[in-house]
């Protein structure tokens, strides 16, 4: 098969979650365990460190990844789902895995794939922990897909685990509770291993650090340690001090992902670098300076309060839960505009009603649907944010909701896009 073949057999012929939801999902280990032993488990031949949480480890494992690749290390980096291009989710050094790897585990392994019939999710795993084996990684950043004990990225035998926030979303899957949920992420930490948490929070702190008696585990919650202050955010960058036990780590550091919920990332990516030094990384504060300014620029992330244009301003982020709207909202609120136009359109399995009671009455608004299965319906989604006093106009697609907006704002206006994944990759 040709390249743009391999890929379209991957989407079409392997249950894909995003596409499907809860009928693609695999809720045990063992068609990864099936298919990595089959490669000769690869992902006991590279150094490894776990990131789950329900928001921001995404944006917590390419913080991660920037600093060991500015300081020299040879680093792989898993995430999911990409947005654009399917290789954003294996990298090594901010490059994207290459097409002809792509196409030949495809090619070499679909005998292997008819006898285990692994989803699109599982055979993408195996594809990044095979190739960070043969690319012969230094180290590589795997974020869990959705969960964490069940997910397929939990075979690795890791140097560290980070879990960031816990939120509801995946409900149907995770549970009702944040209890619940935090049980499902803390299924990544394991025996003897360190665990650092982003943030202390009081419905789930004794889940994590009862699995992490269990497991022997020592256990950091990153925000009881670190400690910011002087927060501020410019066009560009969030700026902010960092205090460690009281004390002045970092001055005046800046974080080129500048929406204001990276301030719940920060503590958790910078105790996991304390965690590694521990280890024998050599991570240099300068380093850690270095790499945090330049996140997108050295891992090519995207999506998270991403600036498209000026005049008017239009962002993209792909904040889509609870959680990650009331975020979003914050961010608008700290932007200067004359009006708010929002794009948006969401996905069947949310919690809809929940997003929508959160939204602001006195924007714009236009309803649209991805293209995928999972999208709901622009005008099911209209006629809901009805209930909530939401006014605007249904589009058809994504692109004409955004050709929509641009036609009606003013220079001097905001564009927000977002309620989906699927409607920021549409968007980029």
């Amino acid at each position: 098969m040709t390249y743009q073949q391999t890929v379209d057999y991957l989407y079409s012929c392997l249950p894909m979650f995003t596409k499907l939801g809860l009928s693609a999902y695999k809720s045990d280990l063992t068609n990864i365990n099936s298919l990595c032993h089959a490669l000769g488990n690869p992902q006991h031949q590279f150094k490894s460190i776990h990131v789950g949480g329900t928001n921001g480890k995404g944006s917590s494992s390419h913080q991660l990844a920037a600093i060991l690749q500015k300081a020299g290390y040879k680093t792989g980096l898993y995430t999911s789902p990409h947005l654009k291009d399917f290789r954003e989710r294996i990298r090594i050094n901010g490059k994207m895995i290459s097409k002809a790897f792509v196409r030949k585990f495809v090619n070499d392994h679909q005998e292997l794939f008819n006898t285990i019939s692994p989803s699109f999710f599982e055979a993408t795993v195996a594809m990044a922990f095979l190739y960070f084996a043969t690319q012969e990684v230094d180290v590589a950043v795997v974020e869990v897909g959705l969960g964490g004990r069940l997910d397929s990225t939990n075979i690795i035998q890791p140097q560290l685990a980070l879990i960031t926030n816990i939120s509801k979303d995946h409900t149907n899957i995770l549970g009702d509770t944040l209890e619940e949920i935090a049980a499902e992420k803390a299924g990544i930490i394991k025996t003897m291993t360190p665990v650092v948490i982003s943030e202390r929070q009081a419905q789930t702190a004794a889940v994590f650090m009862s699995k992490a008696q269990q497991m022997d585990a020592p256990i950091v919650f990153a925000d009881d340690v670190f400690q910011l202050h002087n927060i501020h955010r410019d066009a560009d960058y969030l700026h902010f001090d960092v205090y460690k036990s009281n004390e002045l780590r970092y001055a005046n550091m800046s974080l080129d992902l500048n929406g204001s919920y990276q301030l719940k990332n920060i503590c958790g990516v910078l105790e996991s670098v304390d965690q590694l030094r521990a280890q024998g990384y050599l991570l240099p504060d300068v380093v850690v300076m270095r790499a945090l300014k330049q996140v997108k620029k050295i891992t090519g992330l995207q999506g998270r309060w991403y600036k498209l244009q000026e005049k008017p301003l239009v962002i993209v982020d792909t904040g889509h839960n609870e959680a990650g709207i009331k975020e979003v909202l914050q961010n608008i609120a700290a932007t200067s505009y004359n009006k708010l136009h929002l794009v948006i359109g969401m996905v069947k399995d949310k919690d809809i009603e929940k997003v929508l009671s959160l939204l602001p009455v006195d924007a714009e608004y236009y309803f649209c649907k991805a293209q995928i299965d999972r999208a709901l319906d622009a005008d099911i989604l209209a006629e809901q944010a009805r209930k909530y006093q939401l006014k605007g106009q249904v589009c058809s697609s994504v692109a004409q909701a955004i050709a929509q907006a641009k036609q009606q704002a003013q220079a001097d206006d905001l564009i927000f896009i977002g309620g989906s994944t699927f409607v920021v990759a549409e968007a980029l």
